[in-house]
């Protein structure tokens, strides 16, 4: 699934989009001073009225140093663990599902049923970056009725360890309230280096990605699934449970004096007219397409090379290769958005993908071959939402800066769908009922799952090309 990911924030270097609701919020509050980074954010996170703001806060002066300080970088490192826990692991799943194919785990489960386990982790994950969103921050404002979302997503996220039809389900949903604290809190901490304390949180995803296979693929050889499932259940418990105490904000919650707004109260308070435009509707599609080509990539490799016969071990090393050329490729298009148009990049990322898809990945009958697509794969899909911090403020134009992060929230919601959608069909692409050898060309089970992946890519250069000319046709 990778974790995809280290990168800094929007303001500064704009280069990993996949957090789109903390990059979008920190942007809006980007300002030079801690005194106005706080004040936005009150303003354009909570978005709540209250008259009696001033009675329910620390004077700023009181409030610790943004930037700066133990408190500050201990939040980070907090963020940092919950990163790696979540989206490390969630993009970790197919060494499970290469477990499962190969051992036959469960005898009536489909190859599209175990695929879709993982896929329902992230697309949830991903779509409740807004749907949870709003009443998360209304939440954040009642002090003991966010930690109980938080503490209540840490014991679903133990729950679907525990139980493999729940895995998906529970481990969705209880990622997306553990990792709340970290939405919330960091516009309050960083402004100035907020691309450096970015940076160091969402590389933790990456770094998952990279050690996480290889204890599990450990674990699982020695240990069965079964008790992989439960130490790491007690690992993620334990610290993730250290992780949260040192989650703070750094600005105390307001206390409202009348009832708390309700998420319905919320939606209506929001702008929600970017949803109308072309441009929007152009670049959230595309984004779908190119998630679906992705996410089956991901997923699948780790199959793909115990089908050529290599050994389980090489399965987990491709993976994570593919989870730090991701990384590197969400840096490297994230710093190029910074120096040419943002549809330039959809376009090269695009084309690059589907000309490896079919050159590399097509002809991939050793291990050297495969490295070499997922190295390239890797660093142009990976590296894509690296173009939404772009993408979203040009969407939401210079008049309307506090729409972003519902433009990042539908985005998240079009790549979370498709991280469902893309495995599925692959996994009904994938002909495992027939002869498992190699061919001319792809092979393996696996020559419609190529052609569809190349498609995608080939759709989402195409979407680039669109997307630039409704740019230049709205600023006309």
């Amino acid at each position: 699934m990778v974790s995809d990911v280290g990168a800094a924030e929007l303001g500064l270097s704009k280069t990993n989009t996949r957090h789109s609701s903390v990059r979008a919020s920190t942007a809006v509050s980007n300002s030079s001073s801690a005194r106005d980074s706080a004040c936005s954010l009150g303003e354009t996170l909570r978005n709540e009225p209250n008259g009696n703001d001033d009675l329910n806060r620390k004077s700023f002066d009181d409030l610790p140093p943004m930037d700066t300080g133990f408190a500050a970088w201990t939040f980070v490192a907090a963020s940092f663990v919950l990163e790696t826990l979540i989206w490390g692991f969630g993009f970790t799943y197919g060494i499970f599902q290469e477990c499962f194919t190969r051992e036959k785990t469960f005898m009536g489960a489909s190859e599209a049923a175990l695929g879709a386990i993982g896929t329902l982790a992230l697309g949830l994950e991903q779509v409740l970056q807004l749907l949870g969103g709003g009443r998360i921050l209304i939440l954040y404002n009642h002090t003991d009725s966010f930690n109980h979302v938080v503490l209540f997503g840490n014991l679903l996220c133990q729950l679907g360890r525990s139980k493999f039809r729940d895995e998906g389900m529970c481990f969705g949903i209880g990622g997306g309230g553990l990792y709340a604290p970290v939405i919330v809190y960091l516009p309050e901490w960083f402004s100035v280096r907020k691309g450096l304390a970015g940076a160091i949180i969402f590389g933790g995803a990456g770094i998952g990605g990279i050690f996480y296979p290889l204890a599990l693929n450990y674990m699982l050889k020695g240990l069965g699934f079964r008790w992989t499932l439960r130490i790491w259940a007690a690992y993620m418990l334990v610290f993730g449970g250290v992780a949260l105490i040192f989650m703070k904000p750094r600005v105390p919650p307001v206390r409202p004096s009348g009832p708390s707004p309700t998420f319905i109260t919320f939606v209506k308070q929001q702008n929600w007219s970017f949803l109308s435009s072309p441009l929007f509707l152009c670049v959230a599609i595309l984004s779908f397409i190119q998630a679906l080509g992705y996410f089956p990539v991901s997923l699948y490799m780790s199959v793909y090379t115990t089908s050529l016969g290599l050994p389980t071990i090489d399965g987990t090393i491709v993976v994570v290769v593919f989870s730090a050329a991701s990384v590197i490729g969400q840096v490297v298009l994230g710093q190029l958005c910074d120096m040419v148009p943002y549809q330039y990049i959809i376009i090269a990322s695009g084309i690059g993908s589907c000309l490896s898809t079919y050159l590399l990945w097509g002809y991939a009958h050793s291990l050297g071959l495969i490295f070499g697509f997922v190295i390239m794969f890797g660093i142009l899909a990976g590296g894509f939402t690296s173009t939404w911090p772009a993408a979203c403020a040009d969407i939401a134009g210079p008049e309307n800066p506090e729409v972003i992060p519902n433009v990042y929230g539908f985005l998240g919601i079009a790549k979370g769908v498709a991280a469902v959608i893309g495995p599925v069909v692959a996994a009904t692409l994938h002909r495992t009922n027939g002869p498992v050898v190699r061919e001319a060309y792809s092979g393996y089970g696996f020559r419609d799952v190529t052609i569809f992946v190349g498609v995608m890519m080939f759709v989402t250069a195409l979407g680039g090309v669109l997307s630039g000319i409704l740019s230049r046709r709205r600023g006309s």
